[in-house]
């Protein structure tokens, strides 16, 4: 299976380019210095005005820039290809409209465990700041007949969040009065996608594979697999199908459409299917809702949200009122609506200068010890571990997720490299875990950056103003109760979380009279171990496995490998 072609300058700016040739064409749209982040030009016209910011991984282009405008979005902050966007950047983004007076701002996220913690950790930073804001997790997928703990997946149906929470901060509601009405929005749609063919990110080999006379339904828009494969049927017979399984009563994520409702429908390109079988589908989607008695109040066809270059489509219908209809109506100057403006292209746009940081920024000041030595030399053997299991840890994660998990560990190891020879690290226990905290969220990326980063925050609180051993086991716990808060995972589900719950329960001897390092934690490590290798047989119940058939998931999970190999190398670190 080869690595598909693409037309592009390098896979590591893929995300980069992409949003420097959109700025360079549209006169509405700037970069914020320093960020992957595109805003509205003229922020001056939101003060006042409740600010709406989304966004997520890149690869699912006109998703999330297009919707920026007037009546639509004020920004969005992109992640690499299929990749959550950094918190730092989302943090970012928020200042910005707030610093511009905005009347608080609203995230609009898809319900993904990455975008759920880098949305939900900048949301709780910004708060400490001082600002005002709130954040809606749009899961509209219709795919599962009994999702599991991670929910509904977030489709297409988000640009029609995107047009309803747009067309009301234009009309000057308040932030409280967009969150209720959009978060019923939500509840009042269903989306399903259907493929022809896989997607691959760039460098990359396809997500999965189909025959030729194969088709799949209820896919996500990142390739995971879907609910079933079928034979090729005919685009009355597959729309017919999708519109079934969207409706089906046993089907706990159904929409609940009969006789007499009324819809907007979307006809959604996932990316590389031809303008002549999206008209073809669009066709069939409108005589199958007219058997059904349902009235369209309107319908759009186009590419809206996709998955790189899947040839498949996706149908989104949303239950309307008249007022939800006049608010999709509603004027926008958002180009992917569409709304493309006349003017001159050039890559010379000014760009916003970075905002500064507010006033509940956490600054971390070096102080070193007798102990840094032993710190740089405990910190380099978990360096060395990881980039060992570099390769081990991407080929488990191919079968559950996009095989980048090793790569993932791989860049924080040596991030962590870096930072070591630029000076020693802090020798005080929580400047050295807060200091870890905002190094791996700045370079480590995935879900699993800001699921340590969220960790290591946490377990520097117990920290503070002790550092005895029931510390250390209270520090333990604390992160691991905010990995569960923002991740939605717990003990079980076939994550990291399973590794690192089994070495806490173990270092809560540490908290007896007399208890003795070491041994605590060869304990801790061995059963982390014996954790990681269990999750082999779970049925994941969190993140991007949870979609895949359990039948499928034949190895243990890559991050429970990696949570014990770092546990591992630490217990080494410390004897050495």
């Amino acid at each position: 299976m080869e690595v598909s072609k693409k037309l592009i300058n390098s896979v590591a700016s893929c995300a980069d380019d992409s949003l420097a040739g959109l700025v360079a064409c549209n006169p509405g749209l700037q970069l914020l210095r320093g960020h992957r982040v595109v805003l509205r030009s003229d922020l001056a016209a939101i003060r006042g005005r409740v600010a709406l910011l989304s966004g997520g991984g890149s690869g699912h282009e006109p998703a999330h820039a297009g919707y920026i405008g007037q009546g639509m979005l004020t920004g969005v902050v992109a992640g690499a290809v299929f990749t959550s966007p950094a918190v730092g950047s989302i943090l970012a983004a928020v200042r910005a409209v707030t610093q511009a007076g905005a009347a608080g701002t609203l995230l609009i996220v898809k319900n993904y465990t990455g975008d759920r913690l880098n949305f939900g950790l900048a949301l709780e930073r910004a708060r400490a700041e001082g600002a005002d804001v709130r954040m809606v997790v749009v899961g509209d997928d219709s795919a599962f007949a009994a999702p599991k703990k991670a929910g509904r997946r977030g489709l297409c149906g988000t640009i029609l969040v995107h047009k309803v929470a747009g067309a009301l901060a234009e009309a000057g509601a308040s932030l409280n009065e967009i969150f209720e009405k959009v978060s019923a929005v939500t509840k009042a749609m269903g989306t399903l996608g259907l493929s022809l063919s896989p997607c691959s990110v760039p460098g990359s080999k396809p997500t999965f594979q189909l025959a030729e006379d194969e088709m799949e339904l209820g896919l996500g828009i990142h390739g995971e697999a879907g609910v079933r494969r079928m034979k090729l049927l005919p685009a009355d017979e597959a729309v017919e199908t999708m519109v079934a399984h969207m409706t089906d009563p046993s089907n706990a994520s159904r929409l609940p459409l009969g006789p007499g409702s009324s819809v907007v429908l979307v006809v959604n390109n996932l990316g590389g299917l031809s303008c002549l079988e999206l008209g073809i589908v669009a066709g069939s989607a409108v005589r199958c809702l007219e058997r059904r008695g349902v009235r369209i109040a309107r319908a759009l066809v186009g590419s809206f949200m996709t998955a790189l270059e899947m040839a498949g489509v996706s149908l989104t219908l949303l239950l309307v009122d008249e007022e939800l209809v006049r608010l999709i109506d509603a004027k926008t100057t958002a180009m992917a609506w569409p709304n493309l403006a006349a003017a001159p292209a050039t890559s010379q746009r000014q760009e916003l200068p970075a905002p500064k940081e507010g006033p509940g920024t956490v600054q971390h000041q070096a102080t070193t010890g007798p102990g840094t030595a032993r710190v740089q030399l405990v910190l380099g053997r978990v360096c060395s571990a990881l980039l060992s299991m570099e390769e081990k840890l991407n080929e488990l994660d191919r079968a559950a997720g996009d095989g980048d998990c090793g790569h993932t560990h791989a860049r924080a190891a040596r991030a962590i490299q870096e930072w070591l020879r630029a000076g020693p690290p802090p020798a005080a226990p929580a400047q050295l875990l807060s200091a870890l905290a905002d190094l791996l969220l700045e370079k480590m990326g995935g879900s699993s950056g800001v699921l340590y980063g969220l960790f290591l925050t946490a377990a520097a609180q117990p920290l503070l103003d002790r550092s005895d051993l029931p510390a250390w086991a209270d520090a333990m716990d604390a992160g691991i109760q905010a990995m569960q808060k923002y991740g939605g995972a717990a003990p079980g589900d076939r994550t990291m979380l399973d590794s690192l719950f089994a070495a806490a329960q173990a270092l809560h001897a540490l908290r007896s009279p007399g208890a003795k390092l070491l041994p605590v934690l060869s304990t801790a490590v061995q059963r982390a171990e014996a954790a990681a290798e269990a999750t082999r047989s779970m049925e994941a119940g969190a993140g991007r496995a949870s979609y895949i058939s359990s039948a499928q998931l034949l190895q243990p999970d890559p991050g429970a490998v990696a949570a014990a190999g770092v546990l591992r190398a630490l217990l080494e670190g410390l004897q050495g």
